[in-house]
């Protein structure tokens, strides 16, 4: 890939960029920001429970902090470009790498998580196991490619549709963000039927086969490179390892955090897993000693060790995006930034390790995922049988009257219909699924507004 034609500032739903005082990719992150979709994350689960009374993270702290962590990947990787590269650069790529890149990193960032459904990864799974556990009905009713993106549902897919898709009534475009933002969230540049673990661009999938073309137009604006024609599939885009480094950085560092904030996790052991991965980096633990001994209160020593974790994490980050600069641009490099030095760190792997084991299978956790996978299929299965049939009984007329305007695709066929059910329930928060849940079932019977 050509360093000088990884970037543009053409908009989905627009032919031309703007001019502003903003760059373009300044005004991508103040379009997010401002999005209802990004508003939502608000109220959807990280990983604990939402409402506590100990604050922890929801998706949308969560993606402000990855964003954070993004903008410094992003500029430590710009300067570097320009630093090595300088030579083979157009001043237009100069600009844009020692002055823009950390914005479409904070960018994309910032949205990299408005796909995915209420109560984490269960939602996920929630909608991809209605459609399996009712093929019998339903496959019949769509192509096999269309089917495979029911089966698989994916939020990072899910992502790119509700960024760039065109609802009923609403402007063309989507969010009509940079090309540049858009590759950068797209871990899996591929189509669902062309899924395969063994490969880091096709584990799982990045866009629908309803945006197929729009993923085509900003694969080719970006000079991703393609390696399949059918099934469509391209390698990364390289802006890809420094979004997925950010998010890797927080979520292992700062769900730790949260569970000693919730007692879950005990001080000790929190403190001896961040100092081991600080020391396996730099060895100077003297001065994070000094430190930890002016500091008393326990909550705020586990904040400095974090700060400290992550800012080592980035360091390292940058360290392997370096050394890996060519297999990067060649679309060879096969594993991910912080699983290469899970690899070769054991300080990393054990937090991973503790995590999951203390962690991520901690009743609470447990719970809420049972919680929403239930309420997420149940939904499904009051929309989805009434959106399918051309002729539809008084009930299934009564059950969509539920389903709001700019999710409604009455002239479409079913695949798209289906879609336009997707979009509205996997854009629910945890709060709004409850309550809709509750009340068809008939939990609550009663009038709000």
């Amino acid at each position: 890939m050509n360093l000088n034609s990884l970037f543009s500032n053409r908009r989905t739903g627009m032919a031309a960029a703007t001019v502003a005082s903003r760059t373009d990719y300044q005004r991508d992150f103040d379009r997010i920001v401002f999005s209802s979709a990004f508003r939502r994350l608000q109220n959807k689960t990280q990983v604990f429970p939402l409402p506590g009374s100990v604050f922890v993270h929801n998706r949308l702290t969560h993606s402000l902090e990855v964003a954070s962590v993004g903008r410094s990947l992003g500029s430590l990787a710009g300067e570097y470009i320009v630093d090595r590269f300088r030579n083979d650069l157009t001043e237009a790529a100069v600009d844009f790498y020692l002055y823009n890149l950390s914005n479409v990193i904070a960018s994309a960032c910032l949205c990299h998580d408005v796909g995915n459904p209420a109560f984490g990864h269960s939602g996920e799974d929630a909608i991809a196991s209605y459609f399996e556990e009712n093929a019998t009905d339903l496959k019949v009713l769509f192509t096999d490619k269309e089917w495979a993106d029911l089966v698989n549902f994916e939020g990072n897919a899910n992502a790119i549709r509700i960024l760039t898709h065109q609802q009923s009534g609403k402007d063309a475009g989507g969010l009509q963000l940079t090309y540049s933002t858009l590759a950068s969230i797209a871990k899996y540049p591929a189509e669902s039927i062309a899924r395969n673990k063994n490969f880091i661009n096709r584990k799982k999938f990045g866009f629908f086969l309803n945006e197929k073309e729009t993923f085509k137009s900003i694969a080719a604006g970006t000079g991703m490179l393609q390696e399949s024609d059918e099934p469509l599939i391209y390698k990364r885009h390289p802006f890809v390892y420094l979004v997925e480094a950010a998010d890797d950085i927080c979520y292992n560092i700062i769900d730790m955090e949260d569970a000693h904030r919730l007692g879950i996790v005990s001080t000790a052991d929190c403190e001896n897993l961040f100092i081991d991965l600080i020391s396996s980096e730099n060895g100077d633990v003297q001065r994070v000693t000094q430190k930890l001994g002016v500091i008393t209160n326990s909550n705020e020593r586990i904040s400095y060790l974090r700060a400290k974790t992550i800012n080592a994490l980035i360091n390292k980050s940058i360290e392997l995006f370096r050394d890996n600069i060519e297999k990067i641009l060649s679309g060879e490099m096969n594993i991910a930034l912080l699983d290469m030095y899970r690899a070769e760190n054991k300080a990393l792997e054990q937090i991973e390790k503790f995590s999951i084991a203390e962690i991520y299978n901690h009743k609470a956790v447990v719970e809420i995922e049972n919680a929403g996978y239930n309420v997420l299929y149940e939904l499904l299965d009051h929309f989805i049988p009434s959106v399918v049939k051309e002729e539809r009984s008084k009930f299934d007329k009564m059950a969509l009257k539920l389903l709001p305007e700019q999710f409604r695709y009455e002239d479409q066929n079913v695949y798209r219909r289906v879609l336009g059910v997707l979009d509205f329930v996997s854009g629910m928060t945890d709060n709004y699924a409850t309550d809709l849940y509750r009340k068809i079932k008939g939990i609550d019977i009663g009038m709000t507004v």
